[in-house]
């Protein structure tokens, strides 16, 4: 098989998790109300995970004080777009949708064009290669879209309006892998700061925008159980970077 093709087809193959989402439409209004903070939760726990597990290493390896510097560029990159969002969204004290939840979106696409790249490059070695690189990301994008599906609902957007936004940003991941495919020679330059850019902005849209929505839970019971899916999230990512 082509590897060109054997790229789109295995983005492509991850980008239709973002529909994992489809499975709230199974579920009761009443329901998907109370579980969309955990989803949040699990949301926090894998941006920390993946950051720290899975993009920063890779960064680091490269030049360690280079990629410190892109990392604190991508959170404040981040925290200046949420304000320019904010201020164009909110500054009326009205926001139907809060801007946690396009930093979110924002943050996924850097994320999935990363995972475009990473596939590419695997390929261009062998196509062995290339379809365990993407089992490995595909296992990790499961429960994060599952998160991000759950941020998106609970930032104010309509369940078919998540799922929709949710997949087109998917389909970046396809992107990243043609232009990987045409640069693979050059891949390792441009993963090294995108991979730092995006551990930025996976460390503030966790610590600034989804930690503290979940800290206004009141209920004990509640605030363990989200604590709970936080940490074992992380865990997660953590086991998932062994198999990378």
């Amino acid at each position: 098989m082509n590897s060109l093709l054997s790229v789109i087809i295995a983005t492509l193959s991850v980008s239709l998790i973002s529909f994992v989402g489809i499975l709230s439409f199974t579920l009761k209004e009443e329901l998907l109300q109370k579980i969309i903070l955990f989803l949040v939760s699990l949301s926090a726990g894998t941006l920390i995970g993946g950051a720290f597990f899975h993009l920063l290493p890779e960064a680091l390896e490269i030049n360690f004080k280079l990629a410190m510097a892109f990392v604190v560029l991508g959170f404040v990159l981040f925290f200046l777009i949420e304000k320019i969002l904010h201020w164009q969204h909110c500054h009326k004290l009205h926001c139907e949708v809060h801007t946690f939840a396009y930093m979110n979106l924002i943050g996924d696409a850097v994320h999935n064009m990363i995972d475009g790249l990473i596939i590419a490059a695997s390929f261009s070695i062998n196509a062995s290669l290339g379809w365990i690189t993407t089992l490995t990301i595909a296992a990790h994008e499961l429960p994060q879209e599952m998160g991000d599906f759950g941020v998106l609902l609970y930032g104010g957007f309509k369940k078919s309006k998540a799922l929709l936004f949710n997949f087109l940003v998917a389909l970046t991941s396809i992107g990243g892998g043609i232009l990987g495919y045409f640069l693979f020679s050059n891949i390792k330059a441009i993963q090294f700061i995108l991979l730092a850019i995006a551990s930025g902005g996976f460390i503030y849209i966790a610590a600034c925008d989804l930690i503290p929505e979940i800290q206004k839970e009141k209920n004990f019971k509640k605030i363990m159980i989200n604590f709970l899916i936080f940490a074992f999230s992380i865990i997660m990512m953590y086991y998932f970077s062994f198999l990378e």
